[in-house]
């Protein structure tokens, strides 16, 4: 009779290998996490047994002692600023994909103080959307300690560790003349800290643009808010409700442009039709939404982010098959609903 986890009786290789009626290798084969489905000497029908017997005992591996003989963890770690980001969203998805075949689970790390977490918790490879100034000299310092690290940066040079460059400031110049194409009334919504006044090549490729374009920045079109969603959709009504209200918004992120899209839509908007809107960021989110949302950003960036990342944990995290290096991704513009091309024989005034 099965024993299951509910009898207070920790469930143990030996036992799930009598449930099976296999031997104690064949169970530690088909935990191991080695295979798929098959594999040399074991049966598709002698893994589903083994896989079957272990669920009803509620057995589960010791991955303190996996990670003691094998030298992993069978973990990945993302380290994710603003989890709410349709965009750290898509990394989450890509490498939850990715990493599942290879029975790797990826852990998610909300916060920003990356560095404390690192240096006490061990994982097969690390993936870090943002460094600030002040943490630039930990990342050599965990990669000298043996911490397979890829690394978001528009700056940072390889040195121990792979770096994922994605120059932004081009791909927003292009999301500006898009919708300069057909308007001249183009508002912005960019984070700003209280007090300070909007910064950043995302809203310098904005002034820019309309300055090209022969027009001045209009400071009541400029959307400043505090870098949240909820922020950007404050900002949105406060814009979209103006009597002279602007017909296209430049948003620097995805998850601005989200926002204003549900806030046009709450005034009673047709985005695509009454105003248009666009992003940055190519988030996978935009392109399922509706309307679905253009952007402008890398393509297949997501993915290829976590292959880069999971071929890192297998390939044993210090001694890579490859040594560590810049990954650029060129950007492009992602025409969809949310502002479709426009000339000047049909730009809204």
């Amino acid at each position: 009779m099965a024993r299951t986890a509910g009898s207070g009786i920790r469930p143990t290789i030996r036992m799930v290998a009598a449930e099976a009626g296999v031997s104690t290798a064949t169970v530690s084969y088909v935990m191991s996490g080695r295979r798929g489905e098959g594999g040399p000497g074991v049966s598709d029908t002698t893994v589903e047994r083994v896989r079957a017997a272990a669920e009803r005992l509620g057995y589960r591996p010791n991955q303190a002692a996996r990670a003691i003989r094998t030298g992993r963890t069978n973990t990945v770690i993302l380290s994710l600023t603003m989890l709410s980001d349709p965009w750290s969203l898509s990394v989450i998805e890509a490498v939850q994909k990715a990493a599942a075949p290879l029975g790797i689970t990826p852990l998610i790390l909300g916060d920003a103080d990356w560095v404390k977490v690192l240096q006490s918790h061990d994982a097969d490879a690390v993936f870090v959307d943002a460094v600030r100034e002040g943490q630039r000299g930990a990342l050599a310092d965990l990669a000298a300690r043996g911490s397979t690290l890829v690394v978001f940066d528009e700056e940072l040079e390889a040195a121990g560790f792979d770096v994922i460059r994605s120059v932004a400031g081009p791909g927003c110049t292009l999301a500006v003349e898009h919708l300069l194409a057909g308007h001249r009334k183009v508002g912005c919504l960019v984070p700003s800290r209280e007090g300070r006044p909007p910064a950043g090549q995302r809203y310098e490729a904005y002034t820019s643009a309309l300055a090209a374009a022969g027009i001045g920045v209009n400071e009541h079109y400029v959307g400043a808010f505090d870098g949240t969603t909820a922020g950007a959709y404050a900002a949105t009504m406060r814009l979209l409700s103006r009597d002279d209200r602007p017909t296209a918004l430049y948003a620097t992120t995805d998850y601005a442009a989200v926002s204003a899209v549900n806030a046009a839509q709450r005034l009673g908007l047709t985005v695509g039709r009454d105003v248009d809107i666009i992003g940055v960021g190519n988030a996978i989110e935009g392109e399922r939404m509706s309307p679905s949302l253009s952007t402008v950003g890398p393509v297949d960036f997501f993915e290829r982010v976590a292959r880069l990342l999971l071929k890192r944990a297998v390939d044993g995290g210090s001694t890579p098959a490859a040594p560590p290096a810049v990954l650029d991704f060129p950007w492009q513009l992602f025409v969809r609903e949310s502002a479709p091309h426009r000339t000047a024989a049909n730009r809204l005034y």
